[in-house]
């Protein structure tokens, strides 16, 4: 059985998950400095696709790439240490 103190965490845990799920987590919510960066890199991943360059490549593609070469630490890695490690191995 839970203690009085277990019940009223699980009540917080419960009211901030629901305010959680009810925020809205769209681009149109977010700051516009935010909006135009995405905006940008979405932009310059697209042309590189159209191009067929490979360069500069997305963190997302970066971490797929530490994952193929089975490189550690990746999921703690930002995009320039993932570079880095890549390009270094």
């Amino acid at each position: 059985m839970a203690s009085q103190k277990q019940r009223a965490a699980a009540r917080t845990n419960i009211k901030k998950a629901t305010t959680a799920a009810k925020k809205s987590h769209s681009i149109a919510s977010m700051p516009k400095s935010k909006r135009t960066a995405l905006g940008k890199q979405g932009a310059a991943v697209a042309a590189r696709e159209r191009s067929g360059g490979s360069e500069p490549k997305t963190r997302k593609e970066l971490y797929a790439e530490a994952k193929r070469r089975n490189i550690k630490g990746r999921s703690k890695m930002g995009r320039a240490e993932l570079a880095a490690a890549l390009g270094n191995r």
